[in-house]
């Protein structure tokens, strides 16, 4: 039976970013995840946004890591190769109401540390988003956008050179607390062994539990079911190369106080295309990307409210990602914070629960936040 310090559960961007950072003080460690290769769910199937903080009530966990994750990514980027772009962002008000809006979401941008906001009007939202249509707009120069798929292999490639392993087609079955370590039940279904899978048992100093859509299942193993992921799908288009002069940055909606997400928005992408998306809508199935997509139709309804020119026909459908979240379906139910703690049962496993947006933008911040949690549990 092969003894580590840490066990990583799920290489999505948040679990390698934890693993290139626990590795620079511990050996042997282990991240086992259970597709074919690292961030294949939800770190890749999003809109590749590095988020600035605007949105998250202050002091919560979502506005503490997401600040700070956006200077580490961008940093991380920097010294990795990983391409991105600071962009900058418009949140873009379309009637009064919406101004007034615009506002709050300025002073709570402020309040939480962000810096160089600013409330356009009409005339300037125009000057830097001439299609944009709109009564004025909060500037987020801080914002921008990155490659995801190349920055979760970049974490993932430093975890590994600092030692680290990574397992895929593996998944963990059984988590059983001992004295001095976590013991567990690895099942792992190698694409070249038809035969079937075989199991493996590892002991771990210290578990972390960063399985994404299926961390609630995995705190489960423990008999750990204080939370419930609940999985939103949110589906994109890809507008047609002949608009895509149309935008020049991030153009989002002012987002609904109580909306599943941030509002299906315009993003200018590193291939100077233009992304459509996400919607928003529970479903059943943690693994149902495909049925029931919404029609190009309705994403160029949504679209015109921003960008009048656009129509149907100038709308390709392009991919759908999967949210983790632990707010249940219902009216007025608005969103939930991050969980970064200990088991309350078996410290030694540390949860990483509903970790949605701004999970990408915060999984440098969050790396820190459970190396220190780790450090605790190993001494």
């Amino acid at each position: 039976m092969e003894r580590v310090h840490v066990l990583i559960v799920g290489a999505g961007v948040v679990g390698c970013a934890v693993a290139a950072a626990v590795s620079k003080s511990y050996a042997d460690v282990f991240i086992v995840e259970q597709m074919p290769k690292p961030g294949m769910l939800s770190s890749t199937r999003n809109s590749g946004v590095i988020h600035s903080g605007v949105y998250y009530p202050p002091g919560s966990l979502k506005a503490r890591h997401c600040l700070a994750g956006n200077r580490l990514t961008y940093e991380f980027c920097a010294a990795h190769g990983v391409a991105f772009r600071r962009s900058g962002k418009v949140i873009v008000a379309t009637t009064e109401d919406e101004e007034t809006q615009l506002a709050a979401l300025c002073e709570r941008g402020r309040t939480n540390g962000v810096e160089g906001l600013q409330i356009l009007d009409g005339a300037g939202l125009r000057a830097r988003e001439p299609h944009v249509a709109g009564r004025g707009a909060l500037l987020v120069p801080s914002a921008g956008i990155v490659s995801s798929e190349e920055l979760v292999k970049a974490y993932a490639r430093v975890a590994a050179d600092q030692g680290a392993s990574l397992v895929t087609h593996a998944r963990v079955v059984a988590l059983e607390p001992k004295a001095d370590c976590v013991r567990a039940r690895i099942r792992m279904q190698a694409a070249e062994r038809p035969e079937g899978a075989v199991e493996e048992t590892i002991e771990a100093r210290c578990v972390v539990n960063s399985a994404g859509l299926f961390a609630d299942e995995v705190a489960a193993l423990v008999g750990n079911t204080s939370w419930r992921i609940y999985p939103v799908r949110g589906e994109y288009c890809e507008v047609v190369r002949a608009k895509s002069h149309l935008v020049n940055a991030l153009v989002y909606p002012v987002p609904h106080p109580h909306g599943l997400s941030l509002g299906v928005h315009l993003t200018k992408t590193l291939a100077e295309t233009i992304l459509l998306g996400p919607t928003a809508r529970y479903i059943e199935d943690k693994n149902n990307y495909e049925d029931d997509l919404e029609p190009v139709e309705e994403f160029a309804r949504r679209a015109r409210r921003l960008l009048p020119e656009i129509e149907a026909a100038d709308l390709r459908p392009a991919f759908s990602g999967i949210r983790a979240k632990l707010v249940p379906p219902g009216p007025g139910k608005g969103s939930a914070d991050f969980v970064i703690t200990p088991d309350p049962a078996t410290p030694r496993i540390i949860h990483l629960v509903g970790i949605e947006s701004p999970g990408l933008t915060a999984a440098a911040s969050i790396a820190q936040h459970v190396a220190g949690l780790a450090r605790e549990v190993l001494g």
